[in-house]
């Protein structure tokens, strides 16, 4: 599985990169908000053409770098993507643009497709799109038939939204159970089920209740974002469909590894969660021990 770090801020990609474990990074509007606010804080002057060069330059050659256009309809996104990539592909030969799957919104006039024919025309030309904001299998459908680079379908937020459906409060960094969930659902429904045995099986399967039930416990038959990278992948698979798929949206560690089991071919990780993966109560407990073992003898012969 390759490994994206999902930022903007310069001094995070520096020091990620240092490692040797990056291959690529992701950026949106957001992320480069976060990056620009940060700079000003400090009072320092962001000029964000020399500040995306440097992210590219950073990252080096064959490592893509997504960015991401701003507008909503199709003829616009195909020029901002088009100035994205002859502008800043240049510098190392590795920008992909960022297109959304589906930029409908129900008081706004674009329509359902606008997205759908922006990936489709800038990858006809040979430009590598990342499709962003995928939700759902079937938008990863889409997102290849239109010929994306990469397909990013968002587990974190998809594990937000089957959380509230169900009145969980907790941070949306701290790991999702969806495990335990199905067990709570599985229970609820056996109980539902043993006091109405005496029922016809057709009453029985349109049973609000249970259908409630059920419905709040996923997102169109999706049980988690983890869940939703691994349909992705298996549809892929089958059809051996080359679009690679970003699990984008990961919030903490596990939910980085069980994306890895999932088949996802990369995950795109914030900073701190990179950080997180490497962390572990006996790793810490093993370096103090051995580090408080070195005998004279040993020590000696680092002094050389």
């Amino acid at each position: 599985m390759k490994i994206f770090v999902d930022t903007a801020k310069l001094n995070e990609i520096e020091e990620a990169c240092s490692w040797g474990v990056v291959d690529g990074v992701t950026t949106n509007p957001s992320l480069i908000k976060k990056a620009v606010d940060a700079l000003k804080e400090k009072g320092k002057k962001v000029e964000m053409v020399e500040y995306i060069e440097e992210i590219c330059r950073t990252v080096g050659k064959g490592k893509p770098v997504s960015l991401e256009v701003i507008s909503l309809k199709t003829e616009e996104m195909i020029k901002e993507g088009l100035l994205l990539y002859e502008k800043f592909n240049p510098v190392a030969d590795n920008v992909a643009i960022k297109i959304p799957i589906c930029t409908y919104q129900p008081e706004a006039t674009q329509s359902h497709y606008e997205g759908l024919k922006a990936i489709s025309k800038l990858s006809s030309q040979g430009i590598p799109v990342n499709v962003t904001l995928i939700m759902a299998p079937e938008q990863a459908i889409l997102a290849a038939k239109a010929g994306a680079s990469y397909a990013s379908p968002f587990a974190g937020r998809v594990d937000d939204l089957i959380r509230k459906k169900l009145g969980i409060s907790s941070n949306k960094e701290e790991y999702f159970n969806f495990k335990l969930l199905a067990r709570i659902i599985q229970a609820k429904l056996n109980k539902h089920l043993d006091s109405s045995l005496n029922q016809q099986i057709s009453t029985l399967y349109q049973a609000e209740q249970i259908t409630l039930d059920l419905e709040m416990a996923n997102d169109q038959g999706i049980s988690s974002g983890v869940e939703l990278v691994k349909q992705i992948a298996q549809i892929y698979q089958i059809y051996r469909i080359k679009t690679e798929i970003i699990a984008a949206s990961l919030r903490n560690a596990q939910q980085v590894r069980e994306a890895a089991q999932a088949g996802t071919d990369i995950s795109t990780i914030p900073f701190k969660v990179i950080e997180q993966m490497l962390e572990h109560p006996k790793t810490m407990e093993g370096i103090k021990l051995f580090s408080a073992d070195v005998v004279p003898e040993y020590r000696q012969i680092f002094a050389k």
